[in-house]
């Protein structure tokens, strides 16, 4: 179960990343549609969250609880709230967009119209958000099967809205469609210089949400870990 200093964590992570927006400098006015967000009302560029260094990982690792997975009994996306709205019009998904995207420009609705966006998976390029999701590193399905079936609901929807931790990237479509629910024993980002990152990202959610590791899991993480230089 998630300790009472992760409950006050959860708690200010509207607050903290509210007061994180700061205001971006408008797009070129050729460049903007007609339907820009007024750049009062656009967030700063931010980085991805980085997870800790590979030490750390390795210590977190060691304290994973190792365990056969937990049933899919009464499992389904739905019980894992997405995506919250984080602040106007903006709900989990654009904000991610936005921050992993660069130049990136938003309609009234919030939704991301232009931008480039480089899958950190398998190194693509994008020019269309329609191209790339907003992937839960550590899926969903995997985590019930870790532990999230015992959790409520409001502990569910934060983990399935975390950004405050590296828990959520915008990814190629086709490289999230082939990773779906596997864990790194049985699927792996294609680009293997971002596996350092990868594992180390895994590690620390599963750390921070006190979720359970596979054996087969445990071994494929500490090997990731392996090409951190």
């Amino acid at each position: 179960m998630i300790t009472s200093t992760w409950w006050r964590r959860s708690a200010t992570t509207v607050a903290v990343l509210a007061l994180a927006l700061v205001p971006a400098a408008a797009p070129a006015a050729a460049a903007a549609p007609t339907t820009a967000l007024p750049a009062a009302a656009a967030p700063s560029h931010r980085a991805l969250p980085e997870p800790p260094p590979v030490y750390t990982a390795r210590d977190e690792l060691a304290d994973l609880p190792v365990s056969e997975p937990h049933s899919m009994d009464g499992y389904s996306r739905a019980r894992f709230p997405h995506w919250a709205l984080q602040y106007g019009t903006c709900d989990t998904r654009e904000v991610v967009l936005e921050r992993d995207g660069q130049d990136v420009v938003q309609d009234d609705q919030c939704r991301a119209v232009a931008g480039t966006w480089a899958s950190p998976y398998d190194g693509k390029i994008f020019t269309n958000s329609k191209d790339l999701d907003v992937d839960h590193l550590v899926p969903l399905a995997n985590a019930w099967r870790s532990g999230a079936d015992l959790w409520d609901t409001k502990t569910r929807k934060a983990f399935a809205n975390d950004l405050l931790d590296p828990q959520l990237v915008a990814v190629s479509a086709a490289s999230n469609r082939a990773k779906a629910d596997k864990g790194p024993e049985a699927w792996r980002p294609p680009l293997r210089s971002y596996w350092c990152t990868y594992s180390r990202a895994w590690v620390h959610v599963k750390s921070l949400y006190h979720l359970n590791v596979t054996a087969a899991e445990q071994q494929a993480l500490s090997d990731m870990l392996d090409t951190c230089v």
